[in-house]
């Protein structure tokens, strides 16, 4: 059934905000464009009306922390079948380019995204803070459809598409009217989290199999201690689901090589259990040296925690990296990439590991 959502004013006598209107749908893409976490905080813009070799413009291109590209795709007067099959038809250019032809995307659209960095390399880095890894780079794709109206076509066309493994998803957006203000909501389709996960793990033929060893990513610091990490046995992320949802993929007996971004891979361990939210961890009162979200006591915002039987592991201080290593700040990923073949070659040498 089509999404709707319903606003109502915070008050003694709430009343039901009315439905209002975009002037046009160029409005919302320009919108996107001057604030692109209305689409995501988690996405750069890089690329806006992008010519393809098949005739056509994409509306907006955007690039995740994976380096994995995300083709947008606003409704606009478009059918249904017509909005869902040019979204394909892009994605099919999309999955095809290369480093050279993505940084000539965005040197070409860097002025009307108003960035400032010279470069894709230097504008990555700016934004997700790690640096931009060609071997990485576009291994896989996601779709975004962006309507201002859901309707059960669509809703069955990428339900559908969804099924059959393709990343696409829908972002529906309302505008309300709030006194002399409109006001816009944002809802997806599906958890753009899944759809996430679902673009990363998907096999992309000559682009590489996994090989088995899941990546973690450790955010150490105030949040989190890699000392008690390493004595209590886990890893945890937290403070919103795009960051802890990803927990969800390991399971027990799965291999993770642990990873803290900026200083260099900790450790190597087995999973005992899938992750559960820091509410049933049972070491909770015994961690002191970082806050592991406790402000939070939902489901969204509540660190999750990983338990580990370490095989191996190495203090802060000796972080082990080189040139050429996979890095990632999505915390649990399986990359089908050379660099993480390399990288996980390299580790088994350095800690000794069959």
């Amino acid at each position: 059934m089509p999404i709707t959502n319903t606003l109502w004013n915070v008050s003694n006598s709430p009343s039901k905000l009315q439905l209002a209107t975009l002037d046009s749908e160029a409005q919302l893409e320009e919108m996107i464009v001057k604030q692109p976490s209305i689409l995501s905080e988690h996405w750069l813009l890089i690329g806006q009306q992008v010519q393809t070799s098949h005739g056509g413009f994409i509306d907006l291109l955007a690039i995740d922390a994976e380096s994995n590209l995300v083709v947008i795709e606003l409704k606009k007067d478009k059918t249904p079948r017509d909005v869902v099959a040019q979204a394909l038809d892009y994605a099919s250019w999309v999955k095809n380019l290369e480093s050279n032809d993505i940084a000539e995307i965005y040197d070409s659209s860097r002025d009307r995204l108003s960035h400032t960095a010279e470069n894709l390399d230097t504008c990555f880095k700016d934004f997700f803070g790690s640096p931009l890894n060609e071997d990485s780079l576009n291994v896989t794709h996601q779709i975004v459809v962006v309507a201002s109206k859901l309707d059960p076509s669509t809703e069955r066309i990428v339900n559908y598409l969804n099924d059959l493994d393709v990343a696409i998803n829908v972002l529906f957006f309302e505008v309300f009217q709030h006194g002399s203000e409109r006001l816009l909501s944002r809802t997806w389709l599906a958890d753009p989290v899944e759809t996430t996960i679902n673009a990363n793990n998907a096999p992309r033929g000559d682009r590489g199999t996994w090989n088995g060893e899941f990546y973690v990513s450790f955010g150490e610091g105030d949040s989190r201690n890699w000392d008690e990490a390493q004595e209590y046995g886990f890893v945890s992320a937290g403070g919103g689901a795009w960051y802890s949802r990803t927990l969800q993929q390991l399971q027990a007996g799965d291999r993770i090589w642990v990873n803290i971004p900026q200083r260099g891979f900790v450790g190597v361990g087995t999973v005992k259990s899938p992750a559960i939210a820091a509410s049933d961890f049972h070491l909770r009162n015994s961690l002191t040296k970082g806050h592991y979200h406790k402000e939070f006591d939902d489901s969204e915002n509540s660190e999750y925690f990983v338990e580990v039987d370490w095989i191996k592991t190495i203090p802060l201080n000796e972080a082990y990296r080189e040139t050429g290593f996979f890095g990632n700040q999505n915390t649990v990923c399986k990359p089908r990439t050379k660099n993480w073949n390399h990288t996980v070659k390299k580790l088994k040498q350095h800690f000794s590991v069959e």
